[in-house]
C-alpha cells in the first residue's frame, strides 16, 4: 500500500480535529500538548485571541539530565502551572490533540493539576 503513510496522517488529523471542536467552541483557555519521540511540550492558548500565552517543552535546559521520560512530562506540567499561577491562570480545558490519555501525557497532567492548574 503506498498510501498508508497519508492515511495515516488523514486519520490523525481527523482524531485531534474530533477532540478540539467541542473544545474550542469555549470560551476558556486551552491547554494543547504536543509529545514527539523525544520531548513533550504544553501550551497554553487563548483561541479567541488566537495566542500563545505560556509555552514550555522538555527541550529546556532545566530538563535535560532527567532520564525517565515520565518525570520529565511531570516536571514540565509542574513548570506549566507555576508560569501559569504567576500569570493569574488557574482554569484551563486540557486538549490531548491526537494521543491517548496515558503515559507521559497523563504524567504531564498530574504535574499540571498537582502545581494548581483546574481542569
Amino acid at each position: 500500500m503506498l498510501n498508508e503513510g497519508k492515511q495515516t496522517k488523514v486519520k490523525r488529523e481527523r482524531r485531534a480535529l474530533r477532540v478540539r471542536a467541542p473544545i474550542m467552541k469555549k470560551e476558556v483557555l486551552r491547554l494543547s500538548v504536543f509529545r514527539s519521540a523525544r520531548h513533550i511540550s504544553a501550551q497554553i492558548i487563548n483561541d479567541q485571541k488566537r495566542e500563545t500565552l505560556i509555552g514550555v517543552g522538555s527541550y529546556e535546559k532545566e530538563f535535560r539530565n532527567i532520564k525517565d521520560r515520565k518525570e520529565v512530562a511531570k516536571q514540565v506540567g509542574l513548570m506549566l502551572a507555576k508560569i501559569a499561577k504567576e500569570k493569574q491562570i488557574d482554569k484551563v480545558v486540557f486538549d490531548r490533540g491526537c494521543y491517548k490519555y496515558h503515559g507521559r501525557l497523563a504524567a504531564l497532567a498530574d504535574g499540571a493539576r498537582e502545581g494548581g492548574l483546574l481542569f
